[in-house]
């Protein structure tokens, strides 16, 4: 699903910093990845990457057999449909209500209005917010902010979500009803990438961890924790 080959990233300026050196990885279709490591590792770098927002300084990066270096940029938005975005800020949309910021995740690829009109509830349902279609976001907590964010990642049907800080916002109990959501959808077939920073949730679901230090990768384990 996403493959990456000696993949290096430095960002130029009066002071050069490497962000990502020598990145080799594999991720599988249907895999949920949690991504750690302390601020600055190169986790956000990576993610950045995986979405084609920013490329390589050298290395090469496929994503669903597909090279992101050859990729012409009238084709990355075409790209991007197939990919879920989780934000620890939301980024809604707040003068629109809830059904109106999952819907225009389906009007942005030009859906049909008779299947916008279908899905938005049926997602909006999935992720127990189908009492919520007519709110707006200031009107919500925190918690069905976040839900709001994930119908609207998920109302495409991608092939991949990548999930920034998803619970970094919430209280213990309203992250494990995220992230127990996240599991959900990964069990459907959706491949989930998350780069985290809460140790409990990681240490508790045991998935893939993928642990980055100094822009490396230093550990990558199968069930593992968030320290080793």
């Amino acid at each position: 699903m996403i493959q990456l080959f000696n993949v290096s990233k430095t960002y130029e300026g009066e002071v050069k910093v490497e962000a990502l050196r020598d990145i080799n990885l594999h991720i599988k279709r249907g895999e949920f990845v949690f991504l750690v490591g302390p601020s600055g590792a190169g986790k956000s770098t990576l993610t950045r990457l995986m979405i084609r927002e920013e490329l390589p300084s050298k290395g090469q990066i496929l994503v669903d057999n597909r090279s992101l270096l050859r990729m012409k940029e009238r084709e990355v938005p075409y790209f991007r449909r197939k990919i879920g975005f989780i934000f620890q800020d939301f980024r809604l949309l707040m003068e629109r209500t809830v059904y109106e910021n999952v819907a225009f995740a389906m009007e942005a690829i030009e859906a049909p209005s008779s299947e916008v009109r279908e899905r938005v509830p049926a997602v909006l349902e999935l992720v127990g917010l189908k009492d919520k279609l007519s709110a707006y976001p200031h009107q919500l907590s925190g918690g069905q902010q976040q839900r709001v964010c994930i119908a609207r990642a998920i109302v495409n049907n991608p092939l991949l979500i990548i999930a920034d800080e998803p619970t970094g916002n919430l209280d213990p109990d309203t992250s494990w009803e995220i992230m127990n959501l996240l599991l959900a959808i990964n069990k459907r077939g959706t491949t989930i990438v998350t780069a985290t920073h809460d140790k409990e949730m990681v240490d508790r679901i045991k998935r893939r961890v993928i642990a980055l230090q100094n822009g490396r990768i230093v550990r990558d384990e199968e069930r593992g924790g968030y320290q080793a």
